[in-house]
């Protein structure tokens, strides 16, 4: 009866899924992300580039620290005219293409952030005055920008998409995985879902 018991509760396990054959993020990603050092209104490219030369020259780049992760905050308040994302024309005056650019330069990978639903966690929290700039049904579109401007990182953070947007985690996360897997570009994928529905599986 105990053996009955057990092994019907090691049936009930989640049974891990194979992780994406692409060859990325075999190790933890390892770097410096924006939000941990300036949050929100203090994100500039200027601090992108002195983060990655910080990195370059002070040997942390050659112990593992590679990436390069522009976090929250560096929208513009609204998407162009044809949908697409577009960086704060005061705070990234060259645009993220050119930034990632210079990220590369040094070495680096270069980062960036988006969300599944239709807010940031800036706007939700933060204040951040925009509409529009999540992922959701725009998602082909932002990997394949994120692919043209020479991103190497995904940052997906959740932000509530739940109750805001009605969105489920594993079905919104798995959308932005297949755009991401279907670029010619290779993109680690991470996501933010604060272990909720145990990712990991």
């Amino acid at each position: 009866m105990l053996l009955l018991v057990v092994l019907t509760w090691l049936l009930s396990l989640p049974v891990a899924a194979p992780a994406l054959a692409n060859g990325l993020a075999g190790t933890p990603p390892m770097g410096w992300n924006s939000w941990n050092q300036v949050r929100c209104y203090d994100l500039t490219e200027d601090v992108v580039r002195n983060a990655a030369d910080a990195l370059a020259d002070t040997g942390l780049r050659d112990a593992g620290y590679q990436y390069v992760v522009v976090d929250d905050c560096w929208q513009a308040p609204t998407r162009a005219a044809d949908g697409s994302l577009q960086a704060d024309p005061k705070r990234f005056p060259h645009g993220i293409a050119d930034l990632a650019d210079y990220v590369h330069s040094r070495g680096l990978l270069f980062g960036i952030y988006a969300v599944p639903g239709s807010r940031t966690c800036a706007m939700a929290n933060d204040a951040y005055p925009a509409s529009g700039i999540g992922s959701l049904g725009h998602e082909r579109q932002d990997a394949e920008t994120f692919g043209r401007w020479g991103v190497d990182y995904l940052k997906y953070d959740w932000c509530n998409a739940d109750t805001v947007d009605g969105l489920d985690r594993k079905a919104a996360f798995e959308k932005m995985r297949d755009e991401l897997a279907a670029l010619p570009r290779p993109i680690a994928y991470a996501i933010s879902e604060y272990g909720v529905s145990s990712p990991w599986t």
